[in-house]
């Protein structure tokens, strides 16, 4: 595991009552916003109560690698931290095994498989990024498919725009939210984590994904 610095972020200030931890509920509670080509995002506000504390623990207890890819004919450090967990694996928490079972609850019947794998990343600072991209290295990239992530620590911007560019969506994810891209998202749209100089805390982002979406 490699060595971390200690977190610090500001907690939520909606988190001023006590709230219940783990996943709240869905339903109504969640907004859909309709995309082009049959894409669409839907958006929970604060799903995972108590979520600071969750952060707290998979900062800690996740083993977190950081890995190099090739870009431009040169290999570079990705820029965030990583871990994976496929199917067979133990969750780090039980709260995502909770947030799990709410999500195949929810979306099951849309979907028509459940949530097999869930991608962790951690964006330590205002330096750690993902550039433009959809999940379309496996079935994403020829069928409709979801992505349901939660973000919890501090804020950062997700952005979303048409494959090939367009206007923009802005998106600020953390404390326990929610954001699920659906339909043709991965195919017909890109998402990013941009750079921010701006001074911001830590960000864990989990990626509960279908089987063969990556």
């Amino acid at each position: 595991m490699l060595s971390l610095m200690t977190a610090t972020f500001q907690a939520s200030l909606l988190d001023i009552a006590p709230v219940e931890p783990g996943p709240g509920e869905l339903g109504a509670t969640v907004q859909r916003q309709l995309l082009s080509d049959g894409a669409w995002v839907d958006i929970r506000p604060g799903w995972i109560g108590d979520a600071d504390a969750l952060f707290d623990r998979l900062y800690k207890a996740v083993p977190w690698q950081a890995e190099q890819r090739l870009m431009y004919e040169r290999v570079v450090d990705v820029p965030r931290l990583l871990c994976f967990y496929g199917e067979n694996s133990t969750l780090p928490d039980p709260m995502l095994d909770a947030a799990k079972v709410a999500l195949d609850a929810h979306y099951g019947a849309e979907l028509g498989e459940p949530f097999r794998t869930a991608g962790l990343c951690l964006y330590r600072d205002g330096r750690d990024s993902v550039a433009w991209h959809g999940d379309r290295i496996g079935r994403g990239r020829n069928v409709n498919t979801m992505v349901a992530i939660v973000s919890v620590g501090s804020p950062r911007a997700l952005l979303l725009r048409p494959r090939g560019g367009g206007r923009r969506i802005r998106h600020e994810v953390g404390h326990g939210d929610l954001i699920v891209m659906g339909g043709s998202c991965q195919r017909t749209w890109d998402h990013s984590i941009p750079k921010t100089a701006k001074a911001v805390g830590p960000r864990i982002s989990i990626q509960f994904r279908p089987r063969g979406v990556l």
